[in-house]
C-alpha cells in the first residue's frame, strides 16, 4: 500500500490546528489564576476557573482515548466476547458517577491540587512518595499504550513510519501541555473530542452501506460470519466479568478524575455536575466506535480489499477500527476517521502526562524535599518533568513488546493499593501510616500471586477456579500455557487491602496508646508523634482558602503562612458538614 498524500495533509492540518489550539490557550492564560494564586498550582489546576462547557469537555476527553474507541470496537468484534464484554463505556461512566457522588465533594472542598495530597497529609511523606510509584506506573504506561496504538492505526491507513508518527503525535502533545499546562489540555480538548465525534460518526453511514457488510440488526442475534456480536456471559465467566467491571468503575475513580477534574472546579457541586456531563459524554461517544466493531463482526472480508482471512484469525482483532475504516470507506473518509484516532490519542496522552508531573514536582520534590522552594522553580520542575514523563512513555511505545501488559498490571495495581488507601484517607478516622504499609503490602502480594498472561507473568497463587489453558497462535503455531483465574482475584485483593489497612491502623494505635508498645517504637510517626516534621502539614498542602478548621491536622506548623484567612471559606464549611470556627472554638 502506498503513501496517502491527501492522508498525510489532513495529518498535518490536524496537528497544526491541535498545536495552534494549545499555544492560544497557554498565551491567553498565562496570567490567570488571579493575585496571590502560585502559578504553579494554576498550571496543575487551571487557577480553578475552567468553565462549564470546557471542563466537562476537557473531563470526557480524558477518558475517551485512542485504547477507549478501539478496545470498545475490538471487545464488540471479537468472536465470544462482544457488546456483553465492551465494558469500558458503562465502566467509565459508572466510574464518574461514583467519583462525583462520593469523591468530588471531599477533594474539592479541603482544597486538594493533587492526588497524592490527603495521602501525605494523613501518612506522611515518605509513603506519599510509595504510592507514588504505582500512580506514575499507570500514567506512564496508559500515554505508552495509546501511543502505541495510534502508531500502528497509522500505519495501517497511511502506512506511513509508525516511529515516526507516534514520536510527532507526542511531540506535540507534550509541548504544548508544556507551555500551558491544564489550560492547553482543556482547550486542546475541546478540538479533540469534536474530530472524535465528527470523524466517527461521519465513517460510520460509508462503512455501514459497503456491499460487503450484512445487516448489524440480524448479526447481533444470528451467526452469519461469525458468532453474534451481542454476545454473551456464562455462568462460569460471570465473576470474571464482574471483577473486571468493578476495576474499571473504581480504578477510574481514583484515576484521573482526582487530579485533572475534581481538583479543577471553583466548588465541590460544580466538580460533581462536571462528572455527571461527563458520565453521559462517554456514553455518547462510545456509540460509533460500538457500530464499528458490530459492522467488522457483519462484514464478509472475503469480498474486500483485505483480503480471505479476517482480522480475527489474521491476530488483528485489536486494529478493527482503522481496519474498518480503510477497507470498507472511502479513502477521504477514512481520514477523517484517522484524525478522530489521534484526536483520542493525544487527549488522553497529554492529560497522563500532566497528572505524572504535578504528583512528582508538587508531592515529591515540594513537599517531600524542597519545602522552601519558590514558586518559580516549581514550574520548572513541572516543565522538565513532562518532557522527561513524556519521553519516556514515548520511548516505551516505540521500545518495549507489552507496554498493553505493563499498563495492564499497572492499572490493577491503583485498583488494589491506592484506591483502599483512598477510601481510608477520606471516609475512615484513625487511618495511620503503620495500616497503609500494611495495605500496601497485601494488595501487592495478593495482586501479584494472581500473575499477569500479558507480561507472561506465573502466579505463584492458584484461586479458586484457576487452570491452565493451552493456547496455539494461529501464525507461528507456537504452543503456550496459560493460567486462567475465574475467582475475582482483583476486587477481594483490593477489599483485603482496605481491610488490612483500618485493621492494622487501630492495632497500632491501640497498642500504642494503650501503653502496651513503647512510644520509641513509634518509628513511623504515626501514631504518637503527631506533631513530628513527618507529617505534612495541613498548610503545605492546600491553599488558605481552603481549610476548614475540624480538617487542620494536629501538628506543627512550620511554615510562616497566616491561618488567619483559612476558616472563612464559605463554600468548604457548608461543603464539608458540620464544622464551623464557632463550633470548633468551643471545643478548644
Amino acid at each position: 500500500m502506498a503513501i496517502h498524500a491527501e492522508g498525510l495533509v489532513a495529518i498535518v492540518i490536524f496537528y497544526l490546528l491541535i498545536l495552534a489550539v494549545g499555544i492560544w490557550a497557554a498565551w491567553k492564560n498565562k496570567n490567570a489564576g488571579g493575585e496571590g494564586v502560585d502559578q504553579s498550582e494554576t498550571i496543575m489546576v487551571g487557577g480553578r476557573d475552567i468553565g462549564l462547557f470546557v471542563g466537562g469537555f476537557t473531563m470526557t476527553a480524558t477518558w475517551v482515548g485512542g485504547g477507549y474507541i478501539n478496545g470498545t470496537a475490538e471487545y464488540v468484534y471479537l468472536p465470544g466476547f462482544g457488546l456483553a464484554w465492551a465494558q469500558a463505556p458503562f465502566g467509565y461512566a459508572l466510574s464518574l458517577v461514583v467519583g462525583g457522588l462520593f469523591f468530588a465533594k471531599p477533594m474539592r472542598s479541603r482544597g486538594y491540587v493533587t492526588m497524592l495530597d490527603p495521602f501525605q497529609q494523613i501518612y506522611g511523606k515518605r509513603m506519599g512518595g510509595l504510592l507514588f510509584i504505582p500512580a506514575l506506573m499507570g500514567e506512564i504506561f496508559w500515554s505508552a499504550a495509546i501511543l502505541s496504538a495510534l502508531g500502528a492505526t497509522l500505519s495501517v491507513i497511511v502506512d506511513i513510519n509508525i516511529n515516526m508518527s507516534v514520536m510527532i503525535s507526542a511531540l506535540i502533545a507534550i509541548f504544548y501541555t508544556l507551555v500551558g499546562g491544564l489550560y492547553s489540555v482543556a482547550y486542546t480538548d475541546v478540538v479533540q473530542l469534536f474530530c472524535i465525534f465528527v470523524g466517527l460518526w461521519i465513517s460510520v453511514p460509508f462503512a455501514l452501506s459497503n456491499p460487503a457488510v450484512s445487516s448489524i440488526a440480524v448479526t447481533a442475534v444470528e451467526k452469519v460470519h461469525q458468532e453474534p456480536w451481542l454476545g454473551s456471559i456464562k455462568p462460569s465467566e460471570g465473576w470474571m466479568w464482574m471483577d473486571n467491571f468493578c476495576l474499571l468503575c473504581l480504578f477510574r475513580c481514583w484515576g484521573h478524575s482526582l487530579a485533572g477534574s475534581f481538583c479543577l472546579p471553583a466548588s465541590a457541586t460544580y466538580a460533581q455536575v462536571l462528572s455527571f456531563l461527563a458520565a453521559f459524554g462517554c456514553i455518547v461517544m462510545a456509540i460509533p466506535s460500538v457500530l464499528i466493531g458490530a459492522i467488522g463482526a457483519s462484514t464478509d472480508w472475503n469480498q474486500t480489499a483485505y483480503g480471505s482471512v479476517s482480522p480475527k484469525d489474521n491476530e488483528q482483532s485489536d486494529m478493527i477500527l482503522p481496519i474498518v475504516l480503510q477497507y470498507l470507506c472511502p479513502p477521504y473518509i477514512s481520514f477523517f476517521g484517522l484524525g478522530a484516532v489521534s484526536a483520542a490519542v493525544m487527549s488522553s496522552a497529554d492529560s497522563s502526562i500532566l497528572s505524572a508531573s504535578s504528583m512528582f514536582a508538587r508531592n515529591i520534590y515540594q513537599l517531600a524535599f524542597r519545602q522552601s522552594a519558590s514558586d518559580r522553580e516549581i514550574i520548572w520542575v513541572m516543565r522538565i518533568t513532562i518532557f522527561v514523563f513524556g519521553a519516556l512513555a514515548t520511548a516505551m511505545a516505540l521500545l518495549t513488546g507489552t507496554v498493553y501488559g505493563l499498563w495492564y498490571l499497572s492499572s490493577d495495581l491503583v485498583y488494589v493499593i491506592i484506591f483502599p488507601q483512598l477510601l481510608s484517607v477520606l471516609f475512615v478516622k484513625g487511618t495511620n501510616t503503620y495500616g497503609s504499609v500494611a495495605g500496601y503490602i497485601f494488595g501487592l502480594v495478593l495482586r501479584i500471586g494472581g500473575g499477569e498472561p500479558y507480561l507472561k507473568l506465573p502466579p505463584f497463587i492458584c484461586y479458586p477456579g484457576c487452570f491452565v489453558e493451552q493456547k496455539t497462535h494461529r501464525l507461528t503455531m507456537e504452543v503456550e500455557y496459560i493460567t486462567v483465574q475465574k475467582f475475582p482475584f482483583k476486587t477481594v485483593s483490593m477489599v483485603a487491602s482496605f481491610l488490612g489497612n483500618v485493621a492494622f491502623s487501630y492495632l497500632a494505635k491501640y497498642l500504642f496508646e494503650s501503653g502496651t508498645l513503647s512510644p520509641k517504637y513509634d518509628f513511623l510517626d504515626g501514631v504518637l508523634s503527631k506533631h513530628s516534621t513527618e507529617i505534612m502539614d495541613k498548610t503545605t498542602l492546600v491553599g488558605n482558602d481552603n481549610i476548614i478548621l475540624s480538617e487542620m491536622a494536629p501538628v506543627k506548623p512550620r511554615l510562616s503562612m497566616s491561618l488567619a484567612g483559612t476558616f472563612t471559606n464559605k463554600e468548604a464549611l457548608s461543603d464539608d458538614g458540620d464544622s464551623s470556627p464557632e463550633s470548633n472554638n468551643e471545643h478548644d
